[in-house]
């Protein structure tokens, strides 16, 4: 291990799972690998109507299962078994869309960014008291006279006023500045949380069960002590194994670092790694549109939906990867002015 390094290996994560998970985990990778079977069907002949049926069949059962063993663990919130029935259309919607390979980039980033408006409602909006404030708006109109607009929206400054939003990968970079634009336009004071920004990255070359998370910290930013006692969130858009988030909370803790709280909130979420982080970091949370069941033997989720990353930002040159300010550069001036305030406080990070 280098100086300038940490890594955490997958056979550290396994030891936080109890007895109870693993035999969950292993529950739901059996029946998981009956709807293997019948992709396999699908693949030889779409028309196959058995194996479609069979197919959806049993996505019913693997999806009943997954929401009583997440209802057992108060700690993982998933929409879809959270929320009225009447909402799941619009999420299953844009789990659909996302998970197509025809999706290209800019339909697959308004649906990224749909997904975290949705997600940042339920962490925060469906959480917070009844109280409320007023929101009075100047409107554009002036005849009679100036007018003035009324609106009453939750008021939540207690829960996001003290947060901080961490970015572990390149993928989660626009998700956490979503995330902080709806924190800036539900506060009272239009808080801009600050950004700390690690560098995490997965060993592809190993399988998931001997895969190691490597923090990098030469291209890290952040101060220790911005987030010392602070409400930190994490918006990545897909959450497999859980190694990244506990490989840095981990880091932080065995520097002194105590979180209020930790949420951790993506568009799609495994099972094991979701059991992993609630069962390792006491203070986290996990916040998922969609829970998928089982990873496959390089760590990716099925059925999932490819890298984010990748569809988010696109392909990486290996000899010149882009940094984070690249990045941002890449996304062009309408994404760039609409989070404004969030790449200011990027480059203020970063520069520092």
């Amino acid at each position: 291990m280098k100086e300038n390094q940490i890594t955490l290996h997958a056979s550290d994560l396994d030891g936080y799972l109890t007895a109870d998970d693993k035999e969950n985990i292993r529950k739901i990778e059996n029946m998981y690998s009956i709807s293997l079977k019948s992709c396999e069907a699908l693949e030889r002949n779409s028309r196959d109507e058995e194996a479609l049926s069979a197919l959806i069949e049993n996505s019913k059962k693997i999806g009943c299962e997954l929401e009583r063993i997440t209802k057992e663990n108060k700690r993982i919130h998933v929409y879809s078994f959270e929320t009225p029935p009447e909402m799941h259309a619009e999420c299953s919607r844009i789990i659909a869309k996302l998970r197509n390979p025809t999706t290209m980039h800019e339909e697959f980033l308004y649906y990224v960014q749909r997904s975290y408006e949705l997600m940042f409602t339920h962490t925060f909006l469906d959480r917070a008291l009844m109280h409320k404030r007023s929101l009075v708006e100047k409107t554009p109109v002036t005849i009679p006279v100036q007018n003035y607009a009324v609106h009453r929206i939750p008021d939540i400054d207690c829960m996001i006023n003290n947060s901080v939003m961490c970015v572990m990968l390149r993928g989660a970079l626009l998700p956490s500045m979503i995330i902080s634009k709806e924190i800036e336009d539900y506060s009272s004071n239009h808080y801009v949380s600050p950004f700390a920004l690690f560098k995490i990255k997965r060993d592809e070359s190993k399988s998931e069960s001997d895969m190691a998370y490597i923090l990098d910290f030469d291209k890290s930013y952040f101060s220790l002590e911005m987030l010392d006692e602070r409400d930190l969130i994490f918006a990545d858009p897909m959450n497999a194994t859980g190694g990244s988030l506990i490989t840095i909370v981990n880091y932080l803790k065995e520097r002194g670092i105590r979180p209020k709280s930790i949420k951790f909130i993506n568009v799609i979420a495994a099972l094991k790694g979701s059991l992993r982080i609630t069962r390792a970091i006491e203070e986290a949370e996990v916040y998922t549109l969609w829970m998928d069941p089982v990873l496959n033997s390089k760590a990716y989720i099925l059925p999932g939906l490819g890298d984010a990353g990748d569809r988010l930002n696109g392909i990486d040159s290996r000899e010149y990867p882009r940094n984070m300010m690249q990045l941002i550069a890449d996304y062009g001036s309408t994404i760039v002015n609409l989070y404004r305030n969030q790449v200011r406080e990027i480059e203020k990070t970063v520069l520092n």
